[in-house]
């Protein structure tokens, strides 16, 4: 299969990629691009470990083909913050405790913060809708979504 160069921005910067038409978002945004906070999971859009923000809307980037991204606007989990200043969701995840092994948290985060930046006044019930592709194996999400009402608290509060 050919290739095809396409243009796109990650996390606000731009890039130029070679890709074939079969490659998926997921693989480029980690093999190319070392960004290796998106997940990779089920492969097959059933788990979200692999959620980024693509134009503003949560997707699965392993069901995304790399060329669809041309153009795009894409946040990865390495957009939210860092270590010594994280985002008010990682804040709030790691104070309520709503993170074990941590392989779906990005996923996880990445769908709360498309959730919060389109609805930043969510109920309960929102986030739950919000966080319904993201499969955790390890919780039963109550902590996930209290984090999530947290962080909305703290943002509309900011």
């Amino acid at each position: 299969m050919e290739e095809r160069r396409i243009k796109f921005r990650v996390n606000g910067k731009p890039v130029e990629v070679a890709v074939k038409p079969n490659v998926t978002l997921a693989d480029v945004l980690r093999t190319e691009l070392g960004l290796t906070g998106t997940k990779k999971g089920c492969e097959r859009g059933n788990c979200g470990a692999c959620t980024v923000i693509m134009n503003g809307k949560a997707v699965l980037s392993c069901l995304v083909l790399a060329p669809r991204a041309s153009g795009a606007e894409i946040l990865t989990v390495e957009s939210l913050g860092t270590p010594a200043n994280p985002h008010p969701l990682q804040q709030a995840f790691i104070e309520h405790g709503a993170i074990q092994c941590g392989y779906c948290i990005p996923g996880m985060l990445m769908s709360a913060k498309a959730l919060l930046d389109q609805n930043p006044n969510p109920s309960k019930e929102d986030v739950k809708k919000g966080i319904a592709g993201n499969l955790c194996r390890c919780t039963g999400y109550t902590r996930q979504i209290e984090a999530i009402l947290e962080a909305a608290r703290k943002l509309n509060n900011s």
